[in-house]
């Protein structure tokens, strides 16, 4: 069956109560490689419970990520998950995250494109507790094969960087073992720890999680750029434009432009590979 946009966007929202504390923070900057050296006071920010604060990126994985799967399942989508890709990721943030919170995630698809052999679903997600809103979430979803429901086609818009040498190159390592460790906030995806999987699926090994790239390059945009300090971030966005594999080292360019820093990132090892573009931290 044809996705029917009309009914997915008029679905009703769904409601999921979320919680965390500080060993899922903790848990989920060790998944992005915090921690080393790890008696470095820049690192134990993101590993000490004393001394913690977190990173705006912990957004996608609160309550173990399981806003985007709610949103999927709204009426008007008959989609097959095994075709479906992270496009993009887009976090805006209300105020600072806390160490220790309950949260009311609501998720509903904000938008359906039809890009003509694929579609793009973009589900987003609020986040509320007792203090008001922490975040607004949106995910697209490219849906290999189901366009052509006579749809919307979206905006197309890339945001190039500046055409001048990069303010900041920083390189890190993704560890051999880190989408195992990654996992544990809740992506259980086989296509990141089981290497039969992994080679049905067409790679030849496991690879990491998007978002986990993800999360590792905001860590480096505020550590590199930001004096460390994860509340002055506002909104972070970026499309996925390739796989990393445990073991390749991430290089990561940044350009400062007044309150944003645009952000590409590559893949080393394969001749500088796109892995994330149309990257942009906004932040005070």
């Amino acid at each position: 069956m044809p996705i029917d946009p009309t009914r997915a966007l008029a679905a009703e929202p769904r409601r999921t109560e979320i919680a965390w504390d500080h060993k899922d923070i903790q848990l989920y900057h060790l998944g992005l490689g915090a921690g080393t050296p790890a008696t470095d006071p820049d690192e134990l920010r993101y590993t000490l419970e004393s001394v913690l604060h977190v990173l705006p990126s912990f957004a996608t994985v609160a309550g173990a990520g399981m806003a985007v799967a709610s949103g999927l399942a709204a009426p008007g989508l008959d989609i097959n998950f095994a075709a479906v890709l992270h496009g993009g990721q887009r976090i805006e943030l209300h105020r600072p995250l806390p160490v220790k919170a309950t949260a009311v995630s609501t998720s509903r698809v904000a938008a359906v494109y039809d890009k003509g052999k694929a579609a793009v679903v973009v589900v987003r997600t609020e986040a509320v507790d007792d203090g008001g809103p922490l975040w607004t979430s949106d995910t697209e979803i490219f849906a290999r094969g189901e366009g052509g429901f006579g749809g919307e086609r979206g905006p197309s818009v890339r945001l190039e960087p500046p055409d001048r040498a990069p303010d900041k190159i920083v390189e890190r390592t993704v560890r051999e073992d880190q989408a195992l460790l990654y996992r544990l906030s809740g992506d259980w995806n086989p296509l990141h720890a089981d290497p039969e999987f992994a080679k049905t699926a067409g790679f030849e090994r496991p690879i990491l999680h998007g978002l986990c790239t993800y999360g590792m390059t905001l860590k480096a945009v505020v550590d590199t750029l930001l004096g460390g300090d994860v509340t002055r971030v506002r909104a972070y966005s970026t499309r996925f434009a390739g796989i990393v594999f445990p073991g390749e080292t991430l290089r990561i360019r940044m350009w400062q432009q007044d309150s944003t820093v645009h952000t590409s990132v590559t893949a080393v090892e394969r001749d500088d590979a796109p892995v994330l573009t149309d990257t942009i931290v906004d932040h005070s």
